[in-house]
């Protein structure tokens, strides 16, 4: 493989990566790893498949607030032949270690492009108002910044939590769990189990919580599965891709929840509906809600008539949100950490050509 080859590999998993960067911060520290320590061979995968990963999770760590979660199959997925194998990887090590670091400064780079993109999309957050914050132009942030498209996913996510989260919190929904009288004599024999797990005892026979809606938290990079679950029944399921058969067949059968919540583009809901009517789902699905939906509700958290109560909480989420699923570093220590390693030498060009 020759350089170029080797390069259009490179800048297409950086192209494909989300915010993150997992995967080209794995092989920048392959290429550091090579170009320092010398004890590894980049035509010999197996000097560095698994040792990489904390390589990697070391800097993700420090950056991030976090490291990859993704199966190991997936994240193994960067050494294959159509992402940056070993004949990849052993001419960018070439290169890099002939230029001392141009790769791995081209890398940290885009993590450090990528995330500048992010804190505009946080700061919009930061400086609209109830007044001023319009939801379409929050979400075209996302689609119109190649570097930031591949997040939208999560960015949906984020918008949905929040409105939704904001306003049963709002109405100060309650949740009651009770026992039928007539199984107390049931409920004596496994008392220690319905105090600890249900929260009833003999004695008292009902227990009130307050309704949330929770996040999950990190899904797969497919995009599929639960998404969110509120503790009053219904599982929500976010969608800003269409669905297929796959799709929709894995989140009926990793969604054990009889209420599931579709949010989805609004050219998607009526094929949704036909999807899981041809596939005798109809039954488990409560409501299909689309983008337009959720925008009228926007419109009325941030305008409407309780919108001075609504509304800052609305946004504030929004922010609080990007800032857990997208943890900027300290700009700083980054900064600290990227001269140190002489990056700051190279323009932001692969090679010092």
């Amino acid at each position: 493989m020759n350089l170029n080859k080797a390069l259009e590999s490179l800048d297409t998993i950086i192209r494909k990566s989300r915010v993150h960067l997992y995967k080209p911060i794995q092989i920048a520290e392959i290429l550091y790893r090579d170009r320092v320590k010398k004890d590894i061979d980049p035509l010999d995968l197996e000097t560095y498949r698994t040792k990489s990963k904390k390589w990697r999770d070391v800097v993700c760590q420090r950056f991030l607030g976090r490291v990859s979660t993704s199966s190991a199959k997936y994240q193994d997925d960067v050494f294959s032949e159509t992402a940056v194998p070993p004949s990849a990887i052993a001419v960018l090590a070439e290169e890099n270690k002939k230029t001392n670091g141009s790769v791995e400064a081209y890398i940290y780079s885009k993590f450090k492009e990528r995330y500048s993109q992010m804190s505009s999309a946080l700061n919009y957050t930061k400086k609209q108002s109830k007044d001023t914050f319009k939801l379409e132009e929050f979400l075209d942030l996302f689609w119109k910044e190649p570097g930031l498209r591949r997040s939208i996913d999560k960015i949906y996510e984020i918008i949905v939590y929040a409105l939704f989260s904001v306003i049963v919190d709002e109405l100060n929904v309650e949740i009651e769990v009770s026992i039928d009288p007539s199984k107390i004599d049931l409920l004596k024999e496994f008392e220690a189990f319905a105090e600890k797990v249900i929260c009833i005892t003999s004695e008292n026979l009902s227990n009130r919580t307050k309704a949330s809606i929770n996040r999950v938290g990190v899904t797969n990079a497919a995009d599929r599965g639960l998404d969110m679950w509120a503790n009053f029944g219904p599982a929500i399921q976010i969608k800003h891709l269409s669905l297929d058969e796959n799709v929709a067949h894995e989140i009926v059968s990793t969604v054990t929840s009889d209420k599931i919540v579709i949010v989805c583009k609004d050219s998607d809901k009526f094929s949704i509906q036909n999807l899981f009517g041809q596939l005798g789902w109809m039954s488990r699905i409560q409501s299909i809600v689309p983008e337009s939906d959720l925008i009228i509700w926007y419109e009325k958290a941030l305008r409407g008539t309780f919108s001075d109560s609504i509304g800052p909480k609305l946004i504030k989420s929004i922010s609080d949100e990007i800032v857990l699923e997208f943890p900027s570093s300290d700009d700083t220590d980054f900064m600290e950490f990227f001269n140190s390693r002489g990056y700051h030498k190279f323009t932001d060009s692969k090679t010092n050509k």
